[in-house]
């Protein structure tokens, strides 16, 4: 008797037309982490049926639940769904997480406590199996005396020109994504912010500096102490940093701020 053959593998217009969205979706998608096709020798993605399914679930978020495709895709992470990266810059964040722990002998429990945060969300952290927010980020910087900088790959060297694809990326709490846009002896911190609808920084958090920020498109409610401003499309704000603050996405679509610091402290 013959065995059953493999599962059939398609190609990225094969599955954009039984999936029901563009191949451009399906990359973006990809490039978020939401699926992680198997590539030829010359460099064709292949899927497979469990990857039809996945997408056609993204899809249905997308269109029925309006949500955008960071938010889509931290949502299927948390289901169990997506499996985080076993490297990259997805991954890099708890393996640093742990290593600043181990580095100094400490216990889950006494970083946990520090950050004001249960031991089993830390664990999990370092394990790559969720994702902290801004504030709880922060928290964790302040207590290692580092900045989140340090949460990014260190060792990478840096480069006067960044294409988008280079770009260090924290998947800062669900639907917040950070992109370094330079990085080394700079005495700026450059950010693109993307905000998924409703998500934010969670608590509010202050520390050394100056802060300006753009709104490239969508908008944002930002909070100082007890000052609150909307920010829409095209408007710009200045701050110190050592306010405490807190902001999020208000709106229905996703936000993208360009977002500096300075000094590289955030």
């Amino acid at each position: 008797m013959k065995s059953a053959d493999p599962q059939p593998c398609l190609k990225i217009g094969d599955v954009a037309r039984l999936v029901g969205v563009s191949p451009s979706a399906i990359r973006s998608w990809e490039k978020l982490g939401l699926t992680r096709p198997r590539r030829t020798a010359s460099k064709y993605r292949l899927y497979t049926g469990a990857d039809v399914k996945l997408l056609k679930r993204a899809r249905f978020l997308r269109q029925v639940r309006g949500l955008n495709a960071p938010a889509i895709v931290q949502m299927l992470k948390q289901a169990g769904l997506v499996r985080p990266a076993s490297n990259g810059a997805a991954n890099a964040i708890g393996i640093r997480l742990r290593q600043l722990r181990k580095n100094r002998k400490l216990s889950l429990a006494r970083v946990a406590k520090a950050a004001g945060i249960s031991v089993g969300f830390l664990s999990a952290l370092e394990r790559s199996h969720m994702s902290a927010s801004v504030s709880t980020l922060r928290k964790l910087a302040r207590f290692y005396k580092t900045n989140i900088l340090d949460f990014y790959d260190p060792t990478e060297s840096n480069s006067r020109l960044v294409s988008p694809e280079q770009r260090k990326v924290l998947e800062a709490g669900p639907g917040v994504r950070m992109e370094l846009l330079a990085w080394g002896n700079t005495v700026m911190e450059p950010h693109l912010f993307r905000l998924a609808p409703r998500a934010g920084s969670g608590e509010s958090y202050a520390h050394e500096g100056e802060e300006f920020l753009y709104v490239l498109r969508g908008e944002l409610h930002i909070e100082l102490e007890e000052e609150k401003y909307r920010l829409k499309t095209g408007d710009s704000f200045y701050f110190e940093s050592a306010t405490p603050h807190s902001w999020k996405n208000p709106g229905r679509s996703e936000t993208w701020l360009l977002w500096v610091n300075t000094p590289p402290t955030f």
